[in-house]
């Protein structure tokens, strides 16, 4: 009896991540998505692109640009073969570790040998959007910006669940687990610092694509690290009101950014691989998902990771790397904890997270199974799991074993 399939990473490439209105403001969410799966192509010249069984791409918009099935959008206009299609899943903030977890199932279930997994967004571009008139010749109109959160809200969702903001989620996790303003700040903090070390270092610049800006007067200019971090003093953050109140603990120093980006992975079974001369760089172990209240969003990687190192016969333990998405310092801390992880375990996001480098939601989630990647492979170690929460109420987590 034959062995199932193996899914692995073969290559892995992001671009930086814009800050809102920030370099990237001008590039739209199809031609952002583009750039790198050009550079997969420019990185891989041995792959007969037009093998590739499909594209999948997450994306949480998809309400302007990125509209009209951007996986597909972006795939053609990098040049991939007109022959390879694209499918754009929305798990909102998992999309993109939504993507890469499909792509690995379909290889492991044998209907698929080779694909491209990853994400896209621009939050910056993201348009306002306008509902039909419910009546003829209504006067009424509600204009809705569509950059993150609640719209076209269906009143008995917010009957029976809320429609907490995600800033309102933050501070529910922050009450009910009992996270302490001091300690989101430090969180922050420390995210912030090791970001600035992993720039400094040159470890951010491995998985990046530089991007190319044009310019009205001149040479373009390259766009080539990351430019939402903004390292500031415990006593800077100390300083900031809260976002949702002013006595409340979630600030905009201890939450993630509004920002531009997107990432793409090459992933292949190992007879593909061969036969394009790629050489595999971690295994996709397994992909879970978990839904929890909405009202408390942030919770959701814990009980999705637990639901899949159960399912693995694995332990938090076993695990040299943790990307845990940081959508707000009162949620990581609260999943760490409820994980047995300790709120400076050397493991989490040695790179930093969210709050340094910015969440392009659709991107963000394949942004953590490449640094997840690259780490691994600079530091020797085996196990990564990667997880993150989902608005309305999920999370998701991947585990990847380096090969």
């Amino acid at each position: 009896m034959t062995s199932a399939p193996q899914a692995f990473i073969c290559d892995a490439i992001r671009t930086p991540i814009g800050r809102y209105g920030g370099t990237l403001k001008d590039v739209r969410a199809d031609d952002l998505g583009a750039i790198p799966l050009r550079e997969l192509m420019k990185r891989n010249p041995s792959v007969d692109w037009s093998a590739v069984d499909d594209v999948i791409f997450g994306c949480a918009n998809q309400a302007g640009e990125d509209n009209r099935n951007v996986a597909r959008m972006s795939a053609l206009l990098a040049g991939l073969p007109e022959n390879v299609p694209g499918s754009t899943v929305n798990r909102l903030c998992g999309s993109g570790m939504d993507a890469v977890g499909s792509a690995a199932r379909a290889i492991r279930s044998g209907d698929t040998g080779l694909m491209i997994a990853g994400g896209v967004e621009s939050m910056t571009r993201a348009p306002f959007v306008m509902g039909k008139a419910d009546s003829a010749f209504s006067r009424s109109a509600s204009v809705f910006d569509t950059t993150i959160g609640w719209r076209f809200v269906n009143p008995l969702m917010k009957k029976l669940y809320g429609v907490d903001a995600m800033p309102e989620t933050g501070e529910n996790v922050a009450v009910d687990c009992k996270v302490s303003r001091e300690d989101q700040d430090l969180f922050a903090f420390n995210s912030q610092t090791k970001a600035a070390a992993a720039q400094a270092n040159g470890w951010l610049a491995q998985e990046i694509v530089a991007v190319e800006i044009p310019q009205k007067k001149g040479e373009p200019i390259l766009f080539a690290q990351d430019e939402h971090l903004r390292l500031s003093s415990l006593e800077t953050l100390a300083k900031l009101k809260g976002v949702v109140r002013p006595d409340g603990s979630v600030t905009a120093g201890n939450a993630s950014g509004i920002n531009d980006g997107a990432c793409a992975l090459l992933l292949a079974n190992e007879a593909a691989a061969v036969r394009h001369g790629l050489t595999p760089r971690a295994r996709v172990v397994g992909m879970a998902t978990a839904g929890v209240p909405p009202r408390v969003m942030g919770i959701g990687p814990a009980p999705a990771s637990q639901k899949l190192l159960q399912q693995l016969g694995m332990t938090i333990d076993q695990m040299d790397v943790i990307e845990l998405n940081e959508a707000f310092a009162s949620q990581g801390l609260a999943v760490l904890r409820m994980l047995g992880v300790a709120d400076n375990d050397p493991r989490v996001n040695q790179y930093g997270g969210a709050i340094a480098l910015g969440h392009p939601l659709g991107m963000s989630g394949a942004r953590l199974v490449t640094t997840a990647m690259y780490q691994l492979q600079r530091t020797g170690g085996r196990y990564a799991l990667c997880t993150m929460c989902i608005g309305v109420g999920q999370g998701i987590a991947v585990v990847i074993e380096r090969v």
